[in-house]
């Protein structure tokens, strides 16, 4: 079982991680599914848009990093994964809306905010929580999130790992839409239909204009997370930060 959960109905693509006892996290088998499921859509005729949400409480709590073993098992592999994750949401030709209820975490915030529009509940959270386990903002986001909220606001979310609520998301320019808990539906359902009925060519043009302006270096935000994630998963901090969190602890870093 992948833990991806793929519904049509009409012109909307609706994939769902579906993993909710695990807050959505990431694992191999789900990150290939959903990257295909995303390189696939390009070829549907019948499909004018894709929402991405996750089941239950949460978007998505970022790679799966609970097991004792995760320090020995996250390596490049992970990165690459979330990479083609992210190519495929930028690259597709057809507009990709995130509906994120509950926490998007590392790299499950990267893909939220690789998406075209972005619906947040007022439970929404937004983290990126590398700094907390000695790694690197991965997943194009080191791109993405300071190409929406600035510099500043990007650095405070990086280095300090503070989460983002619904609403301040929304206030900085980080997500399109806000909605509490009774209209959240009905405000995707909006967004989605509006999207459906809308122009295909003219939406194709003005995705790959958009991204082209804003995400010119997007590739080359990869890459560099790529080298530096990778160096990272190789340090005793980033172990140690992976361990921590198993545990359940605060980490005790030491610069190794």
């Amino acid at each position: 079982m992948s833990g991806l959960d793929v519904a049509r109905s009409g012109a909307v693509l609706t994939l769902t991680l579906d993993r909710p006892d695990e807050l959505n996290a990431l694992t191999d088998a789900l990150s290939d599914a959903l990257a295909s499921e995303l390189e696939a859509a390009a070829s549907y005729d019948d499909v004018r848009v894709v929402v991405l949400r996750g089941a239950g409480r949460a978007f998505c709590a970022g790679a799966d990093i609970s097991g004792a073993d995760a320090p020995l098992e996250l390596d490049v592999r992970a990165l690459d994964r979330a990479n083609r994750i992210v190519r495929a949401i930028t690259r597709l030709d057809k507009p990709v809306v995130a509906a994120v209820q509950g926490p998007a975490a590392g790299v499950g915030c990267s893909i939220a905010l690789a998406c075209d529009l972005a619906v947040a509940a007022e439970s929404a959270s937004f983290l990126l929580a590398f700094a907390r386990i000695g790694l690197m903002p991965d997943g194009g986001s080191s791109a993405s999130v300071a190409a929406s909220i600035g510099r500043a606001r990007a650095m405070r979310m990086a280095l300090l790992a503070e989460p983002l609520s619904g609403r301040a998301a929304y206030d900085a320019g980080l997500v399109s839409h806000l909605a509490d808990a009774d209209a959240f539906e009905t405000v995707v359902a909006d967004v989605v239909g509006r999207l459906a009925s809308g122009a295909p060519l003219a939406q194709a043009a003005t995705k790959r204009a958009v991204n082209a302006a804003t995400y010119a270096g997007l590739d080359d935000a990869l890459e560099r997370e790529r080298t530096g994630q990778t160096i990272l998963l190789r340090t005793r901090d980033a172990a140690e930060g992976m361990r921590a969190f198993a545990e359940r602890r605060t980490p005790d870093f030491e610069g190794e």
